[in-house]
């Protein structure tokens, strides 16, 4: 099993910090957001660890240099040329992905999740498992009797995304995105056959392909995460990363 981190993204709900920092060297309890992640993956056995760059790039790709871990493979997949978004990001990382099934996780999830309890409960015949909860929030997947991806909805806007012309909402079971992914199946054969571009998001592609390629849904129970993404919920950070 591989991992992908995505830490490429702008961090511009971190500003004025993600000014002059990536979001991935963003600090939190006393180290950057990349080693917590880095050293949860490798709790989890994974020994091979891809990492996509772009908004200051090259102090991600220096940090990495200058703290290497022993028995650790990192990989850069260089998006400095295009930031190409979450689906983009998992197709340009291809080369150091490929035939092997690989976890993806955000730099900015901090969790007590076992990932390797996660990886256990996926179902290997999905193209791909996604983690997902029961909290509170105004966009969830939809999911049917067997927890296979159906569809997508903002309960604030009554906006429904789906492939199935006559999804029945009231049979869907209705659970929030937790940001992790363990992409099981060829999606890197799924992506060219189904022409997919060089930048879009992996939620949009999920949505698209769950009627021709299983998404399966995980939930486990008594998850705690937390998404570092704004400058208040540093603090809150701070506090939740001394109970993991």
């Amino acid at each position: 099993m591989k991992a992908l981190v995505f830490a490429a993204g702008l961090g511009t709900r971190l500003k004025p910090i993600t000014d002059t920092l990536p979001k991935a060297l963003v600090n939190v309890g006393g180290r950057p957001l990349l080693w917590h992640v880095i050293r949860k993956l490798q709790a989890a056995g994974i020994s091979d660890i891809t990492v996509n760059v772009h908004h200051f790039a090259d102090k991600v790709i220096e940090y990495l240099d200058s703290n290497p871990i022993p028995g650790l493979t990192v990989h850069i997949s260089d998006e400095r040329d295009l930031l190409r978004e979450t689906g983009g990001g998992v197709r340009h990382a291809r080369p150091f992905l490929e035939g092997s099934p690989f976890i993806i996780h955000n730099v900015d999830i901090l969790s007590d999740l076992d990932i390797s309890h996660f990886a256990g409960l996926a179902d290997p015949s999905a193209l791909s498992n996604i983690l997902v909860s029961e909290r509170k929030t105004a966009r969830y997947f939809l999911f049917d009797e067997g927890m296979d991806l159906v569809g997508w909805t903002n309960v604030q806007t009554g906006e429904v995304r789906t492939p199935y012309p006559d999804l029945d909402l009231s049979r869907c079971r209705r659970l929030a995105f937790a940001g992790f992914h363990y992409v099981t199946g060829d999606i890197f054969d799924v992506f060219d056959s189904g022409g997919w571009p060089e930048r879009f998001p992996i939620v949009d592609f999920y949505i698209r392909e769950c009627a021709r390629h299983r998404i399966h849904g995980v939930c486990v129970d008594g998850l705690r995460m937390m998404d570092v993404g704004k400058l208040d919920s540093l603090r809150e950070a701070e506090e939740f990363i001394g109970t993991l």
